[in-house]
């Protein structure tokens, strides 16, 4: 299937495309971040650029629907992509908000698996959006949203390997509990929002097919 792509309409796979750059980057940054936390508060202000670039590209791409009459994709479906790539973002951003906030200055190894597990999300996602300007001629497009579901999966997994180490590890200081449980809650909803751009892509094919 290929899209009608006149200039205009493929402005809206620019913004699409430039979202999802933007999530690939700041999840890069996040995964510098988990590695050299001393200087959490230099990377913590990269992200937070990125995300105000973020979300001006959202208003624009929101701005650009409402004033025309016919979109390359359903308007609901371009409203729902572009904001689980913002979703991305903003949940990088809080974590490492919370980060400085918090004074979190030791990483755990679970974190930055975490962390590593959701750049590949986000970059894997780059291609799936990416692949929306011609689903006839996007090769491989099944084997990449079943690749974003299974980074899911193992993300899932260590996020449960982390809460289990943070609940039952003894003498655990329980303010440190609830500092990690933040951090780990928005990388997982990160992670998610991936996977929640793969079930949208997964969608529009059927519905365009």
């Amino acid at each position: 299937m290929s899209l009608n792509l006149s200039k205009k309409n493929a402005a809206f796979f620019d913004l699409l495309e430039q979202q999802a750059r933007i999530a690939h980057k700041a999840a890069e940054v996040m995964a510098a971040m988990s590695k050299d936390l001393g200087n959490a508060d230099q990377y913590a202000h990269q992200i937070d650029k990125l995300e105000d670039e973020g979300d001006s590209l959202v208003h624009q791409l929101a701005n650009m629907s409402d004033a025309s009459f016919v979109t390359p994709l359903d308007k609901e479906d371009l409203h729902a992509l572009s904001g689980s790539l913002d979703d991305i973002v903003d949940n990088i951003d809080a974590c490492s908000a919370r980060i400085v906030i918090y004074r979190i200055l030791q990483s755990k190894p679970h974190f930055v698996e975490g962390v590593r597990l959701l750049t590949q999300a986000a970059e894997v996602t780059v291609v799936a959006v990416k692949a929306l300007r011609s689903l006839r001629k996007a090769s491989g497009l099944h084997e990449t949203l079943v690749k974003i579901h299974h980074l899911e999966n193992q993300a899932d997994e260590v996020f449960r390997a982390a809460l289990g180490d943070l609940f039952n590890t003894p003498g655990s200081d329980p303010i440190d509990v609830m500092k990690w449980k933040e951090v780990y809650d928005r990388v997982e909803r990160s992670v998610d929002s991936c996977e929640d751009i793969a079930t949208l892509v997964e969608s529009v094919v059927v519905k365009y097919a």
